[in-house]
């Protein structure tokens, strides 16, 4: 006999960790190691308003960048789609099922204005090369 799912209540509760459900091996773990983003706010803190509606984490737009340069995803409208249905790309981005993928638009505006300006990406890049240099045995 052919088996029917009866259960199309939707559950109250649910158990879900995104690190179970990334592979050890996925590009995105290897990535991590060695990404470390916890002074970003810091380096970008005078280029924000003290007011106005909250912004989107600068961090999760450098995760998300990363994520296109990585994978080949040149649209920033498909980008954010991506990031929307992939559990690896929500795991790297810090983001839970729950959580809202910036809007396209205000990704791009973002990127094209704030982080051009305070020179994001150099310091993304210098800390990164700064990171991997930390664990590498020195020549003599």
């Amino acid at each position: 006999m052919i088996g029917l799912q009866t259960d199309h209540q939707k559950r109250l509760f649910y158990s879900f960790d995104l690190e179970d459900h990334v592979p050890q091996n996925h590009l995105l773990r290897g990535i991590n190691q060695h990404l470390d983003l916890t002074n970003l706010r810091q380096h970008l803190a005078e280029y924000y308003s003290h007011t106005g509606r909250p912004s989107i984490d600068p961090e999760l737009m450098i995760r998300m960048l990363i994520i296109g340069y990585s994978f080949g995803i040149r649209s920033e409208r498909r980008l954010c789609e991506e990031v929307h249905l992939n559990l690896a790309y929500r795991w790297f981005c810090r983001l839970g099922l729950e959580d809202a993928v910036p809007d396209h638009s205000t990704f791009s505006k973002n990127r094209h204005g704030r982080f051009r300006e305070s020179g994001a990406f150099r310091w993304v890049f210098d800390e990164v090369v700064r990171h991997c240099m930390s664990g590498l045995p020195r020549l003599s």
